[in-house]
């Protein structure tokens, strides 16, 4: 079960100016997200390839008061043992995961958590999505019971947002999110440059 990759990957990492700069400097980690919605489960998220996105992301944070000013953090990944949804090699162990979780929970007398929409989301993307966090987690539950190698990493594609045109399997939000589980896979953090609009932009009023 496990799958280490040779290369590194550039992650972007929206976040507060404040937060983003405090990892830059060393002067505080990045700290995990471990919401029971989070996409990929608990980890240190970062888009991959996609400053833009990132930025787009922190900027809805900011203007819903979470944040104070919309950074971009950009990061040098070793994406290391990966779970990789991308590829087809791990969805039987998805599979495997839910099927057990279910069973566990029924056991119990529980219901699964489900995939929901966001309040306001007008595209259906299922934006709170409690059961894909529940059997990605159980995953490495599974795989530590079984003295298994750790994932460092889990990777995966998303369509999301609305067609870029009439009939298109391509969204406007489309992105590969990371999320790091094993800190020092984390080589290294920088400041996005180059044609990117500035990434350090203000809160609009």
């Amino acid at each position: 079960m496990s799958s280490n990759y040779p290369a590194y990957v550039l992650g972007y990492h929206g976040c507060d100016k404040a937060v983003g700069m405090a990892a830059l400097t060393g002067a505080s980690p990045l700290l995990p997200s471990e919401k029971a919605y989070d996409w990929l489960g608990s980890g240190i998220y970062f888009w991959e390839n996609d400053p833009e996105r990132a930025l787009e992301w922190a900027t809805l944070k900011a203007e819903s008061g979470a944040y104070k000013e919309p950074f971009v953090l950009g990061a040098i990944i070793d994406l290391g043992n990966c779970l990789d949804l991308i590829t087809r090699k791990y969805v039987p162990l998805i599979q495997t995961s839910y099927r057990m979780l279910k069973s566990q929970i029924e056991a119990t007398g529980g219901k699964m958590p489900v995939n929901s929409d966001a309040k306001g989301d007008k595209n259906s993307d299922k934006l709170v999505r409690k059961l894909d966090c529940a059997v990605i987690n159980y995953v490495h539950e599974i795989a530590k019971e079984a003295a298994l190698p750790a994932f460092d990493t889990v990777r995966g594609l998303f369509p999301e947002g609305n067609e870029i045109y009439d009939g298109a399997r391509f969204h406007e939000r489309t992105h590969t999110q990371i999320a790091v589980r094993n800190d020092p896979c984390i080589k290294g953090f920088f400041l996005p440059r180059g044609e990117t609009p500035a990434l350090t932009s203000p809160v609009s009023p």
